[in-house]
């Protein structure tokens, strides 16, 4: 894990407890939480009718068995400590299990990367059925590019209808609702190409609103983003460009029409 953080006030000194990394990492520690205390139980359970099944099986002749009379606790229950003590400690699993990934969720939930001034900060907006995706200097695109190991912000919006975005194996997902914005965040720790959908069933064309999201090297990134622009700023210049040319030829016939009169 990278690292560790605190959020309750009443954790005082308890770091440690609560995992921090990308989304992937701590997702696949939660599910390992549940993977090891499942089979613990599953050991102990399985384990335990084994041995009451053979203590007690037919035929067994070591000791005679005298059911319990109806109201009454059976012979040896200690008068129900053994109750006591089971439901006890499996009570403190529980809670302890819930609280540990109600904080684990939080941090996820939350928002670290805008703590980080490094982080990058995009702005996805669907449309039925596309994703656009816009970065800090106005460049929109139809593929995410992010650099490896860096946090990255997501706000995510609609122009249409709702839809939910959302990266599976990068373990992101969020609202896009029309006129409202949600944020959510990422960390992509390993290079490579991953696949957008939405998962909000949003028309006829649902199962295509897909896009690429590809993981790249710093320094790759660095350079392909440094050769990006403002999309519509190009079309602004170009319109300006136009309406320039368009002043520079009126003045040049004005000037030719004022050559040739007497």
């Amino acid at each position: 894990m990278a690292g560790y953080i605190r959020l309750f006030p009443l954790q005082g000194e308890a770091d440690g407890l609560i995992p921090r990394g990308t989304r992937a990492e701590v997702f696949q520690q939660i599910f390992d939480v549940f993977l090891v205390l499942g089979v613990l139980v599953g050991v102990v359970v399985i384990g335990y009718m084994v041995y009451t099944a053979y203590k007690y099986r037919d035929g067994n002749g070591s000791r005679e068995f005298t059911p319990p009379t109806l109201g009454e606790l059976p012979s040896g229950s200690e008068g129900g400590q053994k109750l006591a003590y089971s439901f006890s400690l499996s009570a403190i699993i529980v809670i302890s299990l819930v609280l540990w990934t109600y904080g684990t969720l939080l941090y996820v939930e939350g928002d670290p990367a805008a703590e980080n001034p490094d982080a990058l900060e995009v702005e996805v907006v669907g449309s039925q059925f596309s994703w656009t995706f816009v970065y800090p200097n106005g460049h929109e695109s139809d593929t995410l590019r992010v650099p490896q190991g860096k946090e990255v912000k997501l706000t995510v919006t609609s122009t249409d209808v709702f839809h939910t975005f959302g990266v599976p194996e990068l373990r992101v997902k969020t609202d896009a609702i029309p006129g409202q914005q949600t944020d959510t965040w990422f960390i992509g720790d390993e290079t490579g190409t991953y696949e957008a959908r939405c998962f909000e069933l949003c028309g006829a064309g649902h199962s295509y609103m897909t896009a690429e999201v590809v993981v790249m090297e710093p320094s790759e990134y660095q350079a392909w983003y440094a050769n990006t622009s403002n999309s519509t700023s190009n079309a602004t210049t170009s319109g300006n460009t136009t309406t320039n040319d368009s002043t520079t030829t009126t003045n040049n016939s004005t000037t030719t029409t004022a050559t040739t009169t007497p």
